[in-house]
């Protein structure tokens, strides 16, 4: 299975345009299926001090039957994971960490070895990032780098990918040219 874990919320989203491109190109490649998680028609549970006794019982006792525990059980399933994620206010969207938090399941994405660290109990070989900015200054570690290393660290994940459009919003640019640019180099 392909996911794509959209956190685009934008109707004619450049960053998911981009997105949409790898995942027909990846299509054509394989007969898997395709599943969006669309992370704005998501209703993240508050994470409070009642949540989270609730959340450790149920992984403490491995009862995972709870549909929340779905989203990690999908992540955990894929193949491949594209995550469509644009850069703005200097990171990427608060959805795309709210989902991290609520995929990052131990029991399910994860476990710990005996000497505490993080195993992936996740399938994917594969995880290509996809994001779009206005401006060109765009660095790694307040978006790309955080997700290419809990890829990397818990998720056993370590071919990441990054696809990037950027300047797309400086004066004069041609963002057709630099979006079509983008998705040809795909």
């Amino acid at each position: 299975m392909i996911l794509l874990v959209n956190a685009c919320v934008k109707k004619n989203s450049r960053t998911k345009r981009i997105a949409d491109k790898l995942i027909e190109k990846l299509s054509k490649k394989t007969s898997e299926e395709i599943l969006e998680v669309k992370l704005e028609n998501i209703s993240f549970p508050k994470t409070d001090e009642k949540f989270l006794a609730y959340r450790d019982d149920c992984i403490a006792r491995g009862d995972f039957s709870d549909d929340y525990f779905n989203l990690a059980k999908t992540f955990a399933k894929a193949d491949t994971i594209v995550i469509a994620a644009p850069y703005y206010d200097l990171s990427f969207p608060a959805s795309l960490k709210q989902y991290v938090e609520h995929i990052n399941v131990l029991g399910i994405t994860f476990e710990y070895t005996d000497e505490g660290y993080p195993k992936s109990l996740c399938n994917a070989n594969k995880l290509y990032y996809v994001t779009t900015a206005g401006g060109c200054f765009v660095p790694e570690e307040f978006g790309y780098g955080y997700i290419k290393t809990l890829a990397q660290n818990f998720y056993g994940i370590q071919d990441c990918e990054k696809i990037q459009a950027v300047g797309l919003d400086v004066v004069g640019a041609d963002v057709e040219s630099i979006v079509n640019g983008c998705i040809y180099n795909i």
